[in-house]
């Protein structure tokens, strides 16, 4: 099962997330995109790492999340991404285009492939007013496009708002 959980900043998806992959019933590989540069994200990556299962392994990917992805994965493994939002924003801040596409492109190739459990979390960008500046404008964009591209490949896609799952495709989450 591949599975891609949306929603807004402390909506439960996260947490929703490590439910599932908890209930896999296979070892978990939770994949970290966050870079801790200052005292707010040391906090919430702490706060990431207090709730995981001591059990679980830990990769951190930098921008080339699709090849660390293939390196983890496997048939009997859940990998657990948190979260993609992240990991594009720092591709956005390279500023190089190249890279960005090339990136972006292994990524969505990569997730449908993939062996064992899938479970991929993102910022849901779309439900907000339309950002002032215009890198916010297309991170929103970006953001949304590799939703959609997502969405179309992976077998469950569910936005969570308030802690509660509203499954928008494939089957209901047990979690």
């Amino acid at each position: 099962m591949r599975t891609l959980i949306l929603g807004g900043v402390r909506s439960g998806k996260s947490r929703m997330a490590e439910q599932l992959a908890l209930g896999s019933g296979q070892p978990v590989t939770y994949v970290a995109t966050a870079r801790a540069d200052d005292d707010e994200m040391l906090r919430r990556v702490e706060q990431h790492r207090r709730r995981r299962p001591a059990g679980w392994e830990l990769v951190e990917a930098g921008d080339d999340l699709a090849a660390r992805l293939r390196e983890a994965a496997a048939p009997d493994r859940c990998l657990l991404i948190d979260c993609l939002t992240l990991w594009l924003t720092q591709l956005l801040c390279t500023e190089d285009e190249a890279h960005i596409e090339r990136e972006r492109e292994a990524l969505i190739a990569t997730l449908p492939t993939l062996p064992g459990s899938i479970i991929a979390v993102s910022n849901e960008t779309g439900l907000g007013v339309v950002p002032l500046d215009a890198l916010s404008r297309r991170f929103a964009d970006e953001a949304g496009a590799l939703h959609q591209r997502l969405a179309a490949d992976l077998d469950r896609v569910v936005l969570t708002v308030a802690g509660l799952p509203h499954v928008l495709k494939g089957p209901i989450v047990n979690a």
